[in-house]
């Protein structure tokens, strides 16, 4: 284990933060929040210092392996969302340190669960609660990996550690030309769905903030009425953002590079449409027929923007669709499951995984009958290596296990099946609301302590794919071996 690098590591992400915390300083600047001035100036010098201070020793020996990637990746999403969480405290947004800690996570995974009644706050802290949810859509480090040079070739093991889906590619022969043309595509998709949303109606900030929470596919609202407050062509616009930034950054990336071919390939974005738009149909159908919304297109435009939110894991709502009919409902927990595709901004399972799992199942079935065949399990008319079918496996088992343990302990506070049974489902595939008490209109302020950490836990798990998490306390990781 190479400590030296993980310190330094860790040290140019302090450093990072207190970059990332001048942005909030200005929003206070600007509203003249005073308290919020001294608070970000406050936390942005120390980590500036401590982190200069850091990366001025840097280690002789500057490999960095699997191991340390995921190390790494893990404690870097800890040590942001612990600095993070400093402004809810120390403005009295929040009553806790925990809760604090809970809500900064949320922000950074992407999730959107919140213990907050009221998110009508300080502009600044407002701005910073959505911001995080940029940060962490892309990822900390493959935005570090976009400024940072890092010789030797090791920097793949930190990509590969934080980037979402069953693998990861480059599409440059440089990992650090590979991140910078992700974080161009984020960079566009942010600015033209501001200008957008400016030309809807909303001001600077509005716009801004709801990019940030709709790109990072995260959900953080700014009115406590949600986005249930905008007018339907701002609904519009989110509603095509978070399609968008649910697909694959590697096909935008064909587009660009007039590739279109390639990019029509795609197999997962087919079933990610597909699964999307029927059952968008479907729940508006039911909605419609149970009077909750008066036309069609009502029908058709509220039923759409759930099953997108709930699909790329966003959390936004217009309606609250607790009230919506049981199968609506259960559709809906299902889609929770399921996720966005791989290699985007948005949570879950990954339908990808989805896929070669039914394929692989299929294959099964046919040896079965067939002992001498020998299938492959095929994505874009591409075969996938051995190796990743297994690691798929291997997550769904991780995933279940997790599962069952994280709503076991969850349950002890003594709610309903159905809260506790969405609050993990929520957390873990970094969705944000889920059904009864932590539905839309909901938040999980109730929980106790204990829950609320599972429930950290699961966030930082289900961003980070699970295993950069569970290293952490394997003895293995640690060993000087």
């Amino acid at each position: 284990m190479n400590y030296g690098m993980i310190r330094f590591l860790l040290f140019r992400v302090v450093q990072i933060t207190g970059l990332l915390m001048l942005l909030p300083l200005v929003t206070a600047l600007i509203y003249h929040e005073t308290l919020c001035i001294i608070v970000f100036m406050a936390i942005s010098v120390s980590c500036l210092v401590a982190g200069a201070i850091g990366v001025s020793f840097k280690p002789a020996n500057v490999a960095l392996y699997a191991r340390e990637g995921f190390v790494v990746t893990a404690l870097t999403w800890i040590i942001i969302s612990m600095i993070g969480a400093l402004p809810f405290t120390l403005t009295g947004v929040t009553k806790s340190y925990v809760d604090a800690l809970f809500e900064t996570i949320s922000g950074l995974t992407t999730t959107g669960s919140t213990i907050l009644s009221n998110v009508e706050m300080y502009m600044s802290v407002q701005f910073w609660r959505c911001f995080t949810h940029w940060i962490g859509g892309m990822g900390v480090l493959v935005f570090i990996l976009a400024i940072m040079p890092m010789s030797g070739g090791y920097s793949m093991h930190l990509m590969r550690a934080e980037s979402p889906g069953p693998s990861v590619g480059k599409f440059v022969p440089k990992v650090r030309e590979t991140a910078k043309i992700l974080y161009l595509i984020y960079f566009g998709i942010t600015l033209t769905q501001v200008i957008l949303l400016l030309f809807t109606g909303l001001n600077l900030y509005e716009a801004l903030v709801t990019t940030f929470a709709t790109v990072g596919t995260g959900g953080f609202g700014i009115t406590n009425a949600g986005i249930g407050a905008f007018n339907t062509p701002s609904q519009i616009v989110i509603t095509v953002f978070m399609i968008l930034c649910g697909i694959n950054f590697s096909v935008y990336y064909y587009l660009i590079t007039m590739r279109p071919k390639e990019a029509l390939k795609n197999d997962e974005v087919k079933l990610y449409l597909a699964l999307m738009f029927g059952s968008a149909t479907i729940i508006a159908i039911l909605i419609y027929r149970a009077n909750i919304t008066a036309t069609p297109f009502e029908s058709f435009h509220h039923s759409l923007f759930s099953v997108v939110s709930v699909m790329t894991t966003t959390g936004f709502a217009t309606l609250d669709f607790n009230t919506w009919p049981q199968f609506a409902r259960t559709l809906l927990a299902l889609l929770m499951l399921f996720g966005a595709c791989a290699g985007s901004t948005g949570g879950g399972f990954k339908l990808s995984r989805v896929l070669i799992l039914l394929k692989a199942i299929k294959n099964e079935l046919i040896y079965i009958v067939h002992p001498k065949s020998v299938k492959r399990v095929y994505m874009d008319g591409q075969p996938v290596e051995t190796t990743v079918v297994k690691s798929v496996s291997a997550y769904l088992s991780m995933y279940v296990i997790i599962f069952i343990v994280s709503t076991l302990i969850v349950s002890a506070d003594g709610f309903d099946y159905e809260t506790n049974f969405t609050s993990v489902a929520a957390t873990l595939n970094n969705i944000g609301p889920g059904l009864g008490m932590v539905g839309p209109t909901g938040n999980f302020a109730h929980f106790s302590v204990l829950s609320k950490f599972v429930l950290m836990f699961d966030m930082l798990a289900g961003r980070l794919e699970l295993l950069p998490m569970l290293i952490l306390f394997s003895p293995d990781t640690w060993s000087k071996r």
